[in-house]
């Protein structure tokens, strides 16, 4: 039988190349990548987790904006580790960055398709892309913090963003900078796996 939400792989790999094109930082980009296979995750827990803090947040008051599905990426080395995320979820600790936030209280994820690992890429290096979507919510815009008391989770908020520089910086910073701290707090505790991130395709 024909399931028309079913897309055959082609056009789920267009569907995950066109997200991660309209998503680089850098135009030079557009070149430097080739992607080869495409693997939607369905995780059925995670999209109606998604949808519960979409609509929780609704009645709280949050605007259209603020709870508008975007596109954030996680980069692997092997296909292991991208499949983990997507069953196990994206959880707190998993992080070695913690300049925008305590990575024990929250997660990081890429902003940008181009823009995911502290080093550049060398030529011939491959990798695996999950793509998530993310719900921002409310974000606060945090200067980064290099020391070890870390940034906490801000009340009232869902995640914390760099304050945006227009100097040229290095790709470590520039990685550093572009990533979205996302959190989930409710009665004061962290929740393991912040319900506004969704794993989406990996590629």
């Amino acid at each position: 039988g024909f399931h028309p939400e079913a897309e055959d792989s082609s056009s789920l790999l267009e569907t995950a190349v066109s997200v991660l094109q309209s998503s680089y930082l850098d135009s030079t980009s557009q070149d430097g990548f080739q992607y080869s296979q495409a693997i939607l995750v369905e995780n059925d827990v995670f999209l109606s987790e998604l949808k519960a803090f979409a609509q929780a947040k609704e009645a709280a008051g949050y605007s259209q904006e603020e709870l508008e599905e975007t596109f954030a990426f996680l980069l692997f080395d092997n296909e292991e580790e991208a499949k983990e995320v997507c069953q196990t979820g994206l959880r707190v600790n998993s992080s070695s960055i913690s300049v925008l936030g305590d990575p024990a209280k929250g997660v990081y994820i890429s902003k940008y398709a181009d823009c995911l690992h502290p080093r550049p890429w060398y030529h011939g290096k491959s990798g695996y892309i999950v793509i998530c979507k993310l719900i921002k919510g409310k974000v606060r815009v945090v200067s980064e913090n290099y020391t070890t008391s870390y940034t906490c989770p801000s009340p009232g908020y869902d995640c914390h963003v760099a304050v945006s520089r227009n100097k040229k910086t290095s790709h470590c910073q520039a990685f550093e900078q572009s990533q979205y701290y996302v959190y989930e707090v409710s009665d004061g505790s962290t929740a393991e796996r912040p319900r506004q991130i969704c794993p989406y395709i990996i590629i």
